[in-house]
């Protein structure tokens, strides 16, 4: 296997972090139902109201979800099964070749990804930044107790790994496993991570639970808002009374560490009765979506484009449907626990749609009583009357002398 720098022991591992949020398409809401009912069949006033403040938070809850149509499933996560064993290999006095002559061992490892559904399976070496085996340091001396593997721009996929080693005594060794984090992932500086309760995440993870502290501690400045006025915990991490928000990604350069190594401990053993058992760990591993590509080229298909604006048009109007019924519903359900109450707002509705749509202006049925034009504002209303008739006749009269005077 090829050499490279010694991954250093970092502590416990840490797994990677649950799948991004996401959600099921919401189901888009149909169109408010029309003012006027051509039965003329209408609930309430107060049902009305409420029919169309329901109506009114679908389309916010639809606006809010928009995006959400768009979101395909982006990573999930699974478990990687890790499989590591050993064989032994007596000396044998009496073989041909040098290799037979001498004890030695044979560690492997391996691992498989569990009720793996695409059809092509990911190789085990895939989910992996780099391997380090580390062994007895005293029994194999200082420069031959590594076993590194590191991913190349030309890395080879493999199923597992196998270490070969002269020996016939046990040995001790610690399996450092590097996961390939894509997006790339970051351990976080230790005062930072029990500030925002984060211990590996991504960068832009991370940067959003900054701005969710200073949103929920009210650190903007009031008057400029660029500006964020540090507390007590952000002066000791970033050590400066003010900054700009823009500063923080170049500030957090010296605060993100590479991600912790997952460690194992094993025993390689070389009594016969051992050579059949298998140690096995689960790993949390984060894999893309199946059905992502699938669903990608269908959105992206122009074949499928009419097929989807079709069941578009047609959940609309299934909705628009049932908003129709659920009006016809509510009108029967109102009528008959108060027909008496109903029919009187039902008449006032219908007098007030009656006005609309004869635009009708003002209360006929007060106008036509002697006692509503004595009523204080009258003579006041009158005089603007008078008023605005003579500046449209004033004005009708420039402009005839404007003309002449051309």
């Amino acid at each position: 296997m090829p050499s490279g720098a010694r991954m250093p022991h970092q502590g416990a591992p840490m797994g990677p972090p649950g799948p991004p949020y996401g959600g099921s398409p919401a189901v888009r809401p149909g169109l408010p139902s029309p003012v006027m009912e051509p039965s003329r069949k209408r609930p309430a006033p107060s049902q009305q109201v409420q029919q169309q403040q329901q109506q009114q938070q679908q389309q916010q809850h639809a606006k809010r979800r928009k995006m959400a149509d768009k979101i395909l499933p982006q990573r999930q996560k699974r478990k990687l099964r890790l499989y590591i064993s050993n064989t032994f290999n007596p000396a044998r006095p009496d073989a041909d070749d040098s290799d037979g002559s001498i004890a030695s061992w044979e560690l492997r490892v391996e691992g498989k990804l569990l009720d793996d559904p695409g059809k092509q399976k990911k190789k085990f070496s895939s989910f992996f930044k780099s391997l380090v085996i580390e062994l007895d340091k005293d029994l194999y001396g200082p420069d031959n107790h590594l076993v590194e593997w590191h991913r190349t721009p030309t890395t080879q996929e493999t199923d597992g790994f196998q270490v070969k080693r002269p020996g016939d005594v046990s040995v001790r060794c610690t399996l450092l496993l590097m996961l390939d984090y894509q997006p790339p992932q970051f351990k976080l500086d230790p005062r930072l991570a029990r500030l925002l309760g984060i211990h590996t995440q991504t960068r832009s993870c991370i940067i959003q639970a900054l701005w969710q502290y200073v949103k929920t501690n009210k650190l903007q400045d009031s008057h400029d808002k660029e500006y964020i006025n540090c507390d007590k915990y952000f002066q000791q991490i970033f050590d400066c009374p003010r900054l700009k928000f823009s500063e923080i990604p170049q500030r957090l350069t010296n605060l993100l560490l590479p991600p912790d190594p997952i460690v194992i401990n094993h025993v390689i053993s070389v009594d016969p009765n051992d050579q059949k058992k298998t140690a096995c760990y689960d790993i949390d591993v984060e894999v893309e979506d199946p059905l992502k590509s699938q669903m990608s080229s269908f959105l992206l298909s122009t074949a499928n484009q009419q097929e989807i604006a079709s069941l578009d048009n047609k959940i609309h109007e299934t909705i628009e449907s049932i908003n129709q019924l659920k009006i016809q519903r509510d009108f029967m359900l109102s009528f008959s626990r108060d027909p008496k109450g109903y029919i009187q707002d039902w008449l006032k509705s219908q007098s007030r749609d009656l006005k609309l749509m004869t635009d009708v202006v003002g209360n006929p049925e007060e106008e036509r009583r002697a006692a509503f034009y004595h009523e204080p504002w009258s003579q006041e209303a009158v005089s603007r009357y008078f008023y605005c008739k003579i500046q449209q006749r004033r004005q009708e009269l420039e402009q005839a002398l404007a003309v002449r005077n051309t």
